[in-house]
């Protein structure tokens, strides 16, 4: 079963935008759960995000990619 990871909200705005930083994790590594898979900013806040679950990831944003609030950045099978 797929865990999909959404960029966190970090803003007032729900529109607010932000980018992927750094990922720590690659596309078919393996990940534990409080791993931390990335870092994602927002207005120069940044925020470390962290596997949820165990498994393999899949990540759906490249490094310094915009994405929205609560769209969908990677994703553990």
């Amino acid at each position: 079963m797929s865990h999909v990871i959404t960029f966190p909200h970090m803003a007032k705005d729900d529109d607010a935008e932000g980018v992927v930083a750094t990922w720590f994790a690659r596309t078919g590594e393996t990940v534990k759960a409080g791993q931390v898979i990335a870092e994602v900013m927002v207005d120069k806040v940044s925020l470390d995000v962290e596997a949820p679950v165990d498994g393999v990831i899949t990540c759906l944003v490249e490094e310094e990619g915009t994405v929205k609030q609560g769209q969908d950045i990677a994703r553990i099978d």
